[in-house]
């Protein structure tokens, strides 16, 4: 039997080589996609109704200026600071981070919406505003902090489908921080079952918390799983100090926690951090 996948509705088969969908939607070679992260949005625990919305746009912009200042390729959103993270999206919670990336997003680049932990969230998200990828965790089974964790990936492709939402790409983490998968099957099993079977649009292999990074063979696993059908990204752990190695095998990179002050993610960018990435990138790249 011959397996295939469909990617942006162009089917691929076993053997054969998709285009490089890293490169039509970033423009370059090994991306580097970078993390706006929000401050706890209404309704969660740690929101500061003193910071206000307002205050919540003046963080992100703040951000969002020197990640773009210093050259990164994407802008990926995401409601880091809303924890405990819930299983299920709010209503307040959607709308003001609707706001907050239709006034924060670029112009010129391209950029993606990450709600921690229900994905028709930025999905709903991507559609109202225009970002080209969401990343989420799709499929598998997990103990996690959250309790049981059973995404739905036949539900979101269908709910993707009633708000013609076909062109938003699934950036799929298989290997997701704070949880472990329920099963023996393989990282490379499940990597390529989450690209036959539900159809993702890449693959992401993340260490056990934000800001750790995975054991670069997780990685290797993954591509070999998955072959030339989905590009595959690290998605936590990259420093100035590491991202040359990994990108030896990564096919581009989400980072967020090494580009703060003092590398700690809940801090602001830090211009200067964000600088010596690029260059980095920029040098291994040439």
């Amino acid at each position: 039997m011959t397996l295939g996948v469909t990617v942006g509705g162009v089917s691929f088969f076993e053997g054969d080589s998709m285009p490089d969908l890293l490169h039509e939607l970033f423009g370059c070679h090994k991306p580097v996609i970078a993390m706006a992260h929000l401050p706890a949005l209404p309704g969660s625990p740690r929101y500061d109704s003193s910071l206000g919305v307002e205050g919540i746009l003046a963080s992100v912009r703040r951000d969002v200026s020197h990640l773009l200042d210093g050259g990164v390729d994407a802008i990926l959103f995401c409601n880091e600071d809303d924890r405990p993270y819930a299983l299920h999206a709010d209503f307040e919670a959607i709308a003001v981070m609707t706001r907050v990336v239709t006034e924060m997003r670029p112009t010129d680049l391209p950029f993606g919406v990450d709600f921690l932990w229900d994905p028709k969230a930025p999905l709903a998200i991507a559609k109202a505003t225009g970002a080209a990828f969401i990343r989420e965790v799709v499929t598998g089974v997990y103990e996690s902090d959250m309790g049981v964790w059973a995404p739905d990936a036949a539900a979101l492709y269908r709910y993707r489908s009633l708000i013609d939402a076909q062109n938003v790409r699934v950036f799929a983490n298989v290997t997701p921080e704070f949880a472990s998968p329920l099963g023996n099957r393989s990282v490379g099993q499940r990597a390529r079952s989450a690209v036959v079977s539900s159809l993702v649009d890449a693959i992401l292999i993340a260490g056990p918390m934000a800001g750790s990074e995975p054991d670069m063979r997780l990685i290797r696993e993954a591509k070999a799983a998955v072959g030339d059908s989905v590009p595959v990204l690290l998605n936590t752990g990259a420093r100035v100090d590491n991202i040359a190695e990994f990108l030896t095998v990564a096919d581009g990179v989400i980072v967020g926690s090494s580009l703060k002050v003092a590398g700690h993610t809940w801090n602001p960018v830090d211009p200067e951090r964000v600088k010596a990435f690029m260059d980095e990138v920029r040098s291994t790249r040439e």
